[in-house]
Parts: structure tokens; C-alpha cells; sequence
């Protein structure tokens, strides 16, 4: 069975890769993009400083990293 967390970064996954203009060259900014909408409910603005779960932010990253 997956867990929710494993489900979460999966999902997240996915819609990192739909992102209109992704590349791996910045995979890290549109990770931090994709975790910061999942808290926030929208995608940031140009210089949004508001938090993010750096936790989830670096699972994903790692996911991302290791799949593409």
C-alpha cells in the first residue's frame, strides 16, 4: 500500500512535468513552484518569500532528479 506521502510526491511529480517551459536545467525552481502551490493553493508570484515544506520541496526534488 502506498503511503500518503509517497502518493503526494507522486502527484506532485506529475504536475512538475506539465509546468508550461519545464526543463531540468530548472528543475529546482519548479519544484519549489509545485510545493509552494500545494501549501498555498496558488503559484507563487515573482518575488514570493512566503514558506514552503522544505521537506516535501527536497523529496520531490530527489523523485524528480532520479526519474528524468
Amino acid at each position: 500500500m502506498v503511503d500518503q506521502r509517497e502518493f503526494l510526491i507522486k502527484l506532485l511529480s506529475k504536475k512538475v512535468k506539465k509546468y508550461p517551459r519545464f526543463s531540468k536545467e530548472d528543475i529546482e525552481k519548479f519544484c519549489w513552484m509545485a510545493v509552494h502551490e500545494h501549501k498555498h493553493g496558488v503559484l507563487p508570484s515573482e518575488y514570493d518569500i512566503r514558506e514552503i515544506d522544505e521537506d516535501l520541496y527536497l523529496e520531490l526534488l530527489q523523485e524528480l532528479k532520479s526519474n528524468i
